[in-house]
């Protein structure tokens, strides 16, 4: 029994690190079709709209710092003239998009 639990336990890392990467990947995606206009590829928000806006930059500290709940309710719900994504993207979507948008932490 323990020979199987050490063989099956690299397995299943790898695939939960797959799993993980899949759901930054359709982040990725989602973010590329619903947010870069404004906040940039790079999150940084260095865009005519986000200029305009003065969109913080996503990979900042102070962004970053806050938790995936209070990202989550910003996408879901909408923050001034950011339009609320609920209707618009399934939870899994913004789930997803949360977990890209930590990628961008500098």
């Amino acid at each position: 029994m323990k020979s199987l639990l050490k063989g099956l336990l690299p397995v299943l890392g790898f695939a939960l690190m797959c799993a993980l990467g899949l759901s930054a990947q359709n982040g990725a995606d989602t973010f590329k079709g619903k947010c870069a206009a404004c906040h940039g590829g790079d999150g940084k928000g260095d865009t005519g709209m986000g200029k305009a806006m003065k969109l913080r930059d996503l990979g900042s500290a102070d962004v970053q710092a806050q938790s995936d709940a209070d990202l989550n309710n910003i996408v879901t719900n909408g923050k001034g003239k950011m339009p609320k994504y609920d209707g618009k993207l399934s939870k899994e979507q913004i789930e997803d998009l949360v977990k890209y948008m930590r990628t961008l932490k500098h």
